[in-house]
């Protein structure tokens, strides 16, 4: 078998010829051979583990999903009893996971991005205390620091009875965080749809705001019209339907409170932990991010006039952001993959009630971590999907 060139008028060459001299052919070929070395390691790996199952008489499936679970969980988002199905203790582990994961993000940006600013502050006191946060929070194991703020902290709290009072009928003890529980009326749910849809005009607003600035330079107050809307127009929709929202009120009886809502320590812990940890490292990108735009745009900036805060907000945070997002996507997958660390201190999460209990109950070892796995990836791939949509679209340069 012979290969002609791709130039006209060379001989004809053999395929091995073909094969080590032409980089297009080549390439194929030994990526080919690599496809082909993974499926065959992969087929290698089912069949041994198949085999392995079958000589240990484990069964393989994941009917026990079915099955009762038969142990309780301390935080419930959604309702679960005794007698509900393993799935829906996954159900319930998973929604913990995604409600530490996504709180740890909003505190830890927050956190984060105030800290780093402050580290370039021109006040000394401020950029000394943010340095020694950043030094201290980011050089201690974080299984350490969840261990403090639940052992050492929340722990040592009082009892309900002498826990601290806070604003807004809310309690702070050692059985937690005890406050109103929201009930929704009949009609909040067109207060709901009123607010996406004022989201909806908010953004859609602000679109228009930068063409008309870009078209005829005249700024247009975005921030405040986006606020009056978010918030105006459902305040009003609200009020119309003779506010559909009343608050469960907790009392104290006995040695407890009784009804409202409560958030539990170990949840608490988690927050404070994870998010102050992941804030140390967010700050420092911040740092850098700011550190490296040009000095130039701060010169500029203050020959037009600009305040200090209008040009951190209006010049210099908007291109520090394409050097800060990529670092901080891997902050936020880190802090996702890092709320495995809850069953140390537990707080019910994914890997403590599906991987732990679930796990220990039906013998589904290769089952179970393999689900866990696949929702650790998802998260982490869905986190990342968002992050570089966002970074498309803050980049400088429009494509």
């Amino acid at each position: 078998m012979t290969l002609r060139d791709k130039t006209a008028g060379e001989p004809p060459r053999s395929w091995v010829r073909a094969v080590l001299y032409d980089e297009t052919i080549r390439g194929w070929v030994f990526q080919g051979l690599v496809l082909l070395g993974l499926i065959l390691f992969a087929m290698w790996v089912i069949h041994n583990t198949a085999a392995n199952l079958r000589a240990a008489n484990i069964p393989f499936g994941f009917d026990f999903l079915h099955m009762r679970a038969g142990f309780d969980i301390s935080q419930k988002p959604i309702d679960y009893t005794l007698d509900s199905s393993h799935a829906q203790a996954f159900k319930v582990g998973l929604l913990n996971t995604i409600i530490v994961s996504v709180l740890g993000i909003v505190f830890a940006t927050i956190i984060g991005f105030i800290v780093g600013i402050s580290r370039l502050s021109s006040n000394w006191l401020l950029a000394r205390a943010a340095t020694v946060y950043v030094e201290t929070l980011r050089n201690i194991p974080l299984l350490l620091q969840l261990l403090f703020w639940y052992k050492a902290v929340l722990s040592v709290l009082p009892g309900p009875r002498q826990g601290y009072m806070l604003p807004f009928s809310t309690n702070l003890s050692n059985r937690g965080l005890t406050m109103p529980r929201p009930i929704v009326g009949e009609s909040f749910d067109v207060v709901m749809w009123t607010i996406v849809v004022a989201v909806g005009i908010a953004w859609a607003l602000a679109r228009w705001a930068r063409r008309r600035q870009a078209a005829t330079g005249r700024p247009f107050p975005i921030f405040r019209a986006s606020l009056g809307i978010v918030i105006g127009v459902p305040l009003v929709v609200f009020l119309g339907l003779g506010a559909p929202l009343s608050f469960e009120i907790p009392e104290l009886k006995g040695f407890n409170f009784v009804g409202g809502m409560v958030v539990h320590p170990e949840l608490i812990a988690m927050l404070l932990g994870i998010s102050l940890y992941t804030a140390s490292f967010i700050a420092e990108t911040v740092r850098a991010g700011i550190l490296a735009v040009s000095s130039g745009q701060t010169e500029a900036a203050e020959s037009l006039g600009l305040r200090n805060r209008q040009t951190m907000r209006l010049i210099v945070v908007p291109q520090a952001m394409r050097v800060i997002i990529p670092p901080l996507t891997s902050q936020y997958l880190n802090l996702t993959k890092n709320s495995s660390l809850a069953l140390a201190i537990g707080y019910p999460d994914l890997v403590a009630v599906f991987a732990g209990s679930t796990l220990n109950i039906t013998g589904h070892a290769i089952e179970v971590i393999a689900i866990t796995m696949a929702v650790y990836l998802a998260l982490s791939l869905i986190t990342a999907a968002l992050m570089n949509w966002f970074n498309a679209r803050v980049a400088l340069v429009e494509r």
